[in-house]
């Protein structure tokens, strides 16, 4: 049987962030997931500056820069009227370029096996670890980062309790402009105009060549709206919010729009020997609060910065020991704020009551405000016709400095 200090159960972002950290520190570890080359999937497409900060303490940040696309300059609107341009902040990526370019990353010494984690033997000093192949793996401490799937979970009888059935639901697309070459704008964030609309914002932002598209609606998959978006997604968007028109012009989707609702739940009974979760195995964040890529970069820096060299020190994998990822600080402090943003954000679009509509009015004077003084003091080119490798510097001195300061 095959010895190792830790197995990693999934090779998405939670995964494989862990696989290339304890990797590059020198720790044992076995990767299991289905996946050689992980596929497209609808996930996390850009990264914002808390999150490269986060990034750049597990080492990968440079490997991710170099593969992902800054955005240099964001154009902020409402009602058919830009009211800020601000410097960009935001790296676009596809998630299985994200997730494969964080896979580069681990050593050749860490092992990465093609199969699916079925069953978990657990105890206080060792694990055994049953792979779909047949082989069985024996180690120290199992990280289970399954992301949305249960099965392996409900194995080991821990459950998910929903707080928040069909929080939100997020659309994904390429948009292609029709009749030009580009869009006016370098990247664009469109807030929702009324609360009946059911809607947070459309945000759109360069990856590569491509202006990417995500929508978000607080709504479940019943809504016919979905099936109209789908169906005509230019006619659709523009019956609901006709002054984005103005800004983004005619444009057309030539590809399959993936539509992903989003439960927000925690999960009972995680609390066991010789096992830890991160990222959605333990619980949900709502993509529309951009919360879900930064409670995973949150949960794997921690866990292989802070805890796992220091478990690995002492005999035993018990659950007294583990305990103390799950009350970390900056853990326990970023999983409140990323569950508390994702209520916030839902009320601040879709609340009608006075004070939230004086809250949208007051965010969006804010901007104006900003904009304006922006302009005066330091406008910004909106020209976006820099060199790619230029933009990348710049993301790359942004991360550096901001990290140095905390």
């Amino acid at each position: 049987m095959r010895q190792t200090d830790v197995v990693i159960a999934g090779g998405g972002l939670a995964g494989s962030l862990a696989a290339a950290m304890l990797g590059r520190a020198g720790i044992d570890a076995v990767m299991v997931d289905p996946h050689e080359v992980y596929p497209a999937e609808f996930r996390c497409e850009k990264l914002d500056g808390v999150q490269m900060k986060t990034l750049a303490k597990t080492g990968l940040v440079d490997a991710v820069l170099r593969n992902s696309t800054h955005d240099r300059e964001s154009w902020v609107a409402r009602f058919g009227h830009i009211v800020e341009k601000r410097p960009g902040d935001q790296q676009g990526v596809m998630y299985d370029t994200l997730v494969n370019t964080v896979r580069s990353q681990i050593p050749s010494r860490t092992e990465v096996v093609n199969a699916k984690v079925t069953d978990i033997k657990t105890g206080p000093e060792r694990q055994t670890v049953v792979l779909s192949n047949g082989d069985e793996i024996s180690a120290r401490l199992v990280v289970i980062a399954s992301g949305l799937n249960p099965g392996l979970t409900k194995k080991l009888g821990i459950d998910r309790k929903v707080v928040s059935p069909s929080h939100s639901v997020s659309i994904g697309f390429d948009a292609i402009p029709v009749g030009r070459d580009k869009f006016r704008f370098p990247a664009l964030t469109y807030y929702a105009e009324r609360a009946s609309d059911r809607m947070a914002y459309i945000t759109l932002f360069p990856i590569g060549s491509t202006m990417r598209a995500n929508l978000f609606r607080y709504t479940d998959l019943n809504d016919p709206w979905l099936k109209q978006f789908r169906d005509a997604p230019q006619d659709t968007l523009y019956a609901l919010w006709p002054g984005l028109k103005k800004l983004m012009g005619d444009f057309t989707v030539t590809d399959f729009i993936p539509i992903r609702p989003v439960d927000l739940y925690d999960t009972v009974g995680y609390r066991q020997d010789g096992i830890v979760l991160v990222g959605d195995a333990f619980a949900t964040a709502c993509p529309a609060s951009g919360t879900g890529a930064r409670k995973v970069l949150v949960d794997v820096e921690r866990l292989c910065n802070a805890h796992i060299p220091q478990w690995l020190v002492t005999p035993g994998m018990g659950e007294a020991k583990i305990a103390s990822f799950y009350s970390d600080e900056e853990k326990v402090a970023n999983d409140a704020w990323c569950r508390n943003k994702a209520f916030q954000l839902r009320s601040f679009c879709t609340d009608p009551s006075l004070p939230w509509v004086a809250a949208r009015w007051a965010k969006f004077a804010m901007h104006a405000a900003k904009g304006a003084l922006r302009s005066v003091t330091s406008p910004v080119s909106s020209s976006y016709n820099g060199v790619e490798e230029d933009a990348q510097e710049e993301a790359r001195k942004w991360v550096q400095s901001t990290s140095a300061r905390g």
